[in-house]
């Protein structure tokens, strides 16, 4: 009987997780039609990396932020923010244990973009195959716990707001996801 009470409550358990990840991606179909406005950028980033302080700690992170180049990108606040807060926090819970995260924000600017730069020293992907990095429920590491959604929706956001997301990456190097915003 015991067996059969913990395979229910697993059951309900992972329904229930389903379930939030659902909820998330409504969320996500609603945020699309926030409205841009100029936000300030460093701001954001230091309120993200407060809000992931024990995990940076945790891995003995360090994060960089260079971002003088655009200190404003017009972009929904909370879409924006959105985005920052699951580059940051995968950059931090991806990290290689056998070295400091290091973890570096930068932006410029091109002809029609403003571009802001995540680059990580982490475990790096090997984007060599098939595998879709942004499909929902993708994802490229089991170890840390994670739904497959985070990166789903940064690009959802960011394509919704006009922009396009790119990634360069090298297993047990690290990897630099580049946002481009439109000027």
């Amino acid at each position: 009987m015991a067996v059969l009470l913990e395979l229910m409550q697993d059951s309900i358990a992972r329904f229930t997780h389903t379930l939030a990840l659902l909820t998330d991606i409504t969320k996500l179909q609603d945020s699309f039609r926030e409205t841009a406005a100029p936000v300030a950028v460093a701001p954001l980033i230091e309120a993200v990396r407060l809000d992931l302080a024990s995990l940076q700690q945790q891995v003995g992170g360090q994060l960089r932020v260079d971002v003088a180049a655009t200190p404003t990108i017009t972009f929904a606040e909370k879409n924006l923010r959105s985005v920052l807060y699951n580059l940051l926090s995968n950059a931090f819970k991806y990290h290689d244990p056998t070295r400091p995260a290091q973890v570096t924000v930068r932006s410029r600017v091109e002809t029609e973009y403003v571009v802001l730069e995540v680059q990580d020293n982490g475990l790096g992907l090997d984007l060599s195959g098939e595998y879709q990095l942004f499909g929902l429920f993708r994802r490229y590491h089991t170890h840390v716990e994670g739904s497959g959604v985070g990166l789903h929706m940064v690009k959802k956001l960011v394509e919704n707001g006009g922009g396009k997301i790119e990634v360069a990456s090298m297993l047990g190097q690290g990897s630099t996801f580049s946002i481009y915003f439109p000027r």
